[in-house]
């Protein structure tokens, strides 16, 4: 079963998207803000993609602050785990934020927060899975 990773510090989007992900999409799903925590996952390989929040407000590592497209960058820029797929999540969604945030931070793909259409938003992060 592959496993996701949700790194969001809303828990009521953490929890809605982990019931739209178990439910729909068949996946087990793992939670963590913690800066730390979704570095040592990734480096262990415990997870198959990442879906990261852009605006994490809570989060430091090594004493600084770091939103979502600094730890995106941190883990491409990293050999052991630049190949794991990672889509950002986020509220910012006016004209030209999707171009600006994949280019900056790396990752894969871009979803927009509110997610509306639950099945798309499966699809979406299931096409970036790893295929066996």
């Amino acid at each position: 079963m592959k496993t996701v990773l949700i790194v969001e510090d809303d828990q009521v989007n953490a929890r809605v998207f982990s019931k739209i992900l178990t439910k729909r999409g068949g996946l087990a799903v793992k939670h963590t803000e913690n800066v730390e925590e979704v570095m040592e996952i990734a480096k262990r390989r415990e997870v198959d993609i990442i879906l990261m929040d852009v605006s994490l407000a809570r989060s430091v590592y090594k004493g600084r602050a770091v939103d979502g497209i600094k730890i995106t960058q941190m883990l491409k820029s990293d050999p052991d785990t630049a190949n794991l797929p990672i889509i950002l999540v986020t509220a910012h969604a006016m004209a030209g934020d999707r171009e600006q945030f994949l280019e900056q931070s790396g990752a894969d793909g871009y979803i927009s927060k509110p997610v509306v259409d639950h099945q798309e938003f499966v699809s979406q992060i299931m096409a970036l899975l790893p295929k066996e």
